[in-house]
């Protein structure tokens, strides 16, 4: 340990190499794994049994591992739940689970193992970062003992977290994030009593981590590139695609462009629960990106992508997302409205029956503005000018505000807002706008073969989604996605 008069002069030293070795660009890349999963057991397995299992996908992980540091990448992502799977209770999963420690320790599990008890997953993870002197990032399990002191403690005597952890290029531990809003399926997790904002800092850019669904809330999302203002942000998931607004390469392209940061996805790939879906997502678009739902194989992406994009000169400029829509004084109303369910969400809808128009839709504080032309439209393909304002989810709620131009999966209206994932009519132009009550709107297009979309549209600084030319390929959706995040429900933890 440092004398303590050293610890300033090593500090300033350490930020000095740190500047010294920045980069104006770095080599990122996400492996999208398919996970071998355990036989479904409510029952504990041997704690030998469970580091076989994980060890059969840690040596598909590590394949991945030395071919991207091949490659000259500096960090890859893994994906949510791709050490060990997703069939488990809260008993079945502990066998697969480690202590894991605070970073402060300044820890290195491939040189010292036993420091903080049996640790085979984090050793194993350290040493291939070291050996390929690359980041790794990785999604685990993490145990925490508790006692009857503690008043939220579990009744088994012990805290259970859905855990990111992150290797450096030496093996040391330097990150871990508790997963804050699991997702309805993961009874087997607890949540941490706080929402935990973690950033590390690299030669290539300030990162920021958090998992899944964790995206689409304030804490962390929100709180990382607001407040903390990381560069680029990891993104661990297990992401089951909802289409029409929440395919994960969809979504996740769309969230890292409303945000202005870059977003490292890496998803599990599982074709029997809808999990495929990732990317090196930047401002400007996707640098890189997979969705494959036929295969069952894993696919590893590597992109250049800007160490910090805010400074970039293609950085997009601040958007007002209501401008254009509320300054429209007289906008023709499409009268002839009708509901429909985007799952369980009760959307405004009109038939866009004409190859070209001006519409308005409105739903609670929300109007929808859409001009458009159509340069083939097909007899059989109907689509529609959506609008959504209103809470959605059921363990936690929380409030959208959604303008879409849709593609519906026949002539029969009733069946708008479901699912669809082929088309066969191109536009000459849209313009799409709405009146957001948020500065967080997500902008989205998908084509026909659920193919994004990068080059062919922009957002104005008025608000308004456009083409900038002639769609190459059919339409599935043009979305705003707007999140309100203070008409959200509170969290479970605090209610």
């Amino acid at each position: 340990m440092l004398p303590s008069q050293a610890l300033l002069p090593a500090a300033v030293f350490a930020l000095a190499a740190l500047q010294a070795l920045a980069s104006d660009t770095f080599i990122a890349a996400v492996y999208e794994h398919a996970v071998i999963l355990p036989d479904p057991t409510e029952e504990r397995i041997s704690p030998n049994d469970a580091l076989a299992l994980m060890n059969k996908n840690m040596d598909v992980l590590e394949g991945a591992i030395k071919e991207a540091a091949q490659q000259g990448a500096h960090i890859i992502v893994t994906p949510e739940d791709g050490i060990y799977g997703w069939r488990f209770t809260r008993e079945s999963i502990y066998p697969y689970l480690e202590d894991i420690p605070d970073p402060v320790v300044n820890w290195i599990p491939c040189t010292d193992p036993s420091r903080f008890g049996p640790a085979p997953v984090q050793e194993r993870l350290s040493c291939m970062a070291r050996n390929n002197s690359i980041y790794v990032v990785a999604n685990i399990g993490d145990k925490k003992p508790c006692d009857s002191s503690d008043p939220s403690c579990p009744g088994d005597g012990h805290y259970q977290y859905n855990t990111d952890v992150i290797f450096d290029p030496q093996g040391k531990l330097v990150a871990r994030y508790h997963k804050y809003n699991l997702f309805r399926s993961e009874t087997q997790f607890n949540y941490p009593k706080e929402p935990e904002a973690i950033t590390f800092e690299t030669p290539f850019g300030k990162f920021g981590i958090f998992t899944c669904f964790d995206i689409l809330f304030y804490e962390p999302a929100v709180v990382l590139v607001s407040k903390m203002q990381v560069d680029t942000v990891l993104f661990p998931t297990a992401w089951m695609n909802v289409l029409p607004f929440l395919t994960a390469v969809e979504f996740h392209s769309a969230w890292a462009m409303g945000m202005g940061v870059n977003l490292l996805s890496a998803n599990t790939h599982n074709t029997s629960t809808a999990m495929t879906g990732s990317g090196l997502f930047t401002p400007e678009g996707p640098a890189a990106y997979h969705y494959d739902s036929t295969t069952e194989e894993g696919h590893l992406l590597i992109a250049e992508l800007s160490s910090q994009p805010r400074l970039s000169p293609t950085y997009p400029p601040a958007i007002n997302w209501s401008l254009y829509a509320t300054g429209i004084k007289k906008f023709p109303r499409e009268n002839d409205t009708f509901s429909g369910a985007v799952r369980k969400d009760i959307f405004t809808f009109g038939d866009l029956r004409r190859k070209a128009g001006n519409y308005t839709i409105c739903q609670g504080d929300l109007c929808c503005h859409l001009v458009y032309q159509m340069s083939n439209k097909k007899k059989d393909e109907v689509y529609v000018l959506g609008a959504f304002d209103g809470l959605h989810g059921s363990l936690i709620k929380y409030h959208w505000q959604i303008c879409t131009l849709l593609k519906c999966p026949s002539t029969d209206l009733s069946t708008c807002g479901q699912p669809v994932e082929t088309a066969q009519t191109k536009f000459e132009m849209f313009s799409l706008s709405g009146t957001f009550g948020t500065s967080y709107v997500f902008p989205e297009v998908l084509y026909s073969g659920v193919q994004l979309a990068p080059g062919e549209f922009e957002v104005l600084r008025d608000g308004r989604l456009k083409s900038k030319h002639s769609t190459s390929k059919p339409l599935i959706t043009a979305t705003l996605f707007g999140r309100l995040y203070e008409k959200d429900l509170p969290h479970p933890l605090r209610t």
